[in-house]
């Protein structure tokens, strides 16, 4: 089958090698233009168009695809059958829904009607959701609200990160998406219309400041929060003064708490103890500004932390 696939982030970068590796013929590739990083702002790809270029396929990075004659006469030059979207971060206009003969086809990292918007992984973690998936559905003008062709579901782990949800269902996305294109072609496929409403919340956009740690909130979603925020942008809070980033903890006490939200009632051995709203957090690994990410074992050995601290 004839392909543009459009997507910019490492969770897409899957599924356009697994396209690639089925033999499907990917015309072109349309990705975000490149953003500066670092100290020099060096100018660097995103993952999506190193895969691209690595594979010979042509790169398109529009800065806008509304009212973008010139990126919708290329489109119908390519004449491609199907367009494949993962993460691209634009809205995609109907003009270019309506283009190709088999439509758009979105790989949504959640199991829609469930977490429609930005950050379906991330907050599938913090909401402490047993299950999470992926959606191939036939995009329309709404947002994540087209008829579904696919559903895979991923069951949630005790540990489960950020992180580790990204990588998983990156790869059912990426086995999804190849099982049902020769479906497509043949018309064997069904689409199933979402709800009307969803009675999810919509997953906004993760900005960094959702990660400073409320310690008024109980202990176990404390820490959902870290393991949904780990790896970016991090949950944090403050240590006299100083930014301290949590990167594992763990829920001691679910009921008991005889401290103020926020106060060191334990620092020693392997573990910090804090009290929440509701319980016992205890954290095992912390990054404090300016240092390396290391156990609490190690930091304590260097650094003291007094009982009775309150943090943030």
């Amino acid at each position: 089958m004839k392909v543009v696939y459009m997507g910019t982030p490492d969770f897409a970068v899957g599924a356009l090698e697994a396209i690639i590796k089925a033999g499907h013929e990917v015309c072109a590739v349309i990705t975000q233009p490149d953003k500066p990083v670092g100290r020099k702002q060096e100018l660097v790809p995103t993952p999506v168009k190193a895969c691209a270029q690595e594979a010979g396929i042509p790169v398109y990075q529009p800065q806008k695809l509304r009212n973008n004659p010139e990126i919708l006469d290329t489109l119908k030059e390519l004449d491609p059958e199907v367009i494949v979207v993962a993460a691209y971060g634009k809205i995609i206009p109907s003009e270019i829904l309506q283009l190709p003969k088999y439509g758009c086809l979105n790989i949504h990292a959640s199991l829609l009607p469930k977490y429609r918007g930005a950050a379906p992984i991330q907050w599938a973690v913090i909401d402490g959701e047993e299950k999470s998936g992926v959606t191939i559905m036939q995009m329309d003008d709404g947002l994540d609200t087209g008829d579904m062709l696919a559903v895979r579901e991923v069951v949630l782990t005790a540990e489960e990160t950020g992180g580790s949800l990204f990588d998983r269902l990156a790869e059912a996305g990426a086995e999804l998406i190849v099982e049902i294109l020769p479906e497509l072609g043949k018309g064997t496929l069904t689409a199933v219309p979402q709800p009307a409403e969803s009675t999810t919340a919509y997953a906004r956009m993760i900005t960094k400041a959702d990660g400073r740690i409320d310690w008024s909130k109980d202990a176990a979603a404390i820490e959902r929060l870290v393991r949904g925020l780990n790896p970016w942008p991090s949950a944090f809070t403050a240590l006299n003064g100083k930014s301290l980033k949590i990167w594992n903890s763990c829920v001691v006490d679910t009921e008991m708490c005889s401290g103020t939200p926020g106060e060191v009632l334990q620092a020693s051995g392997e573990e910090i103890r804090i009290a929440t709203g509701k319980g016992v957090l205890a954290v095992t690994e912390l990054q404090l500004e300016g240092k390396k990410r290391m156990k609490v074992s190690d930091f304590l050995r260097g650094r003291s932390v007094e009982t009775g601290t309150i943090l943030g």
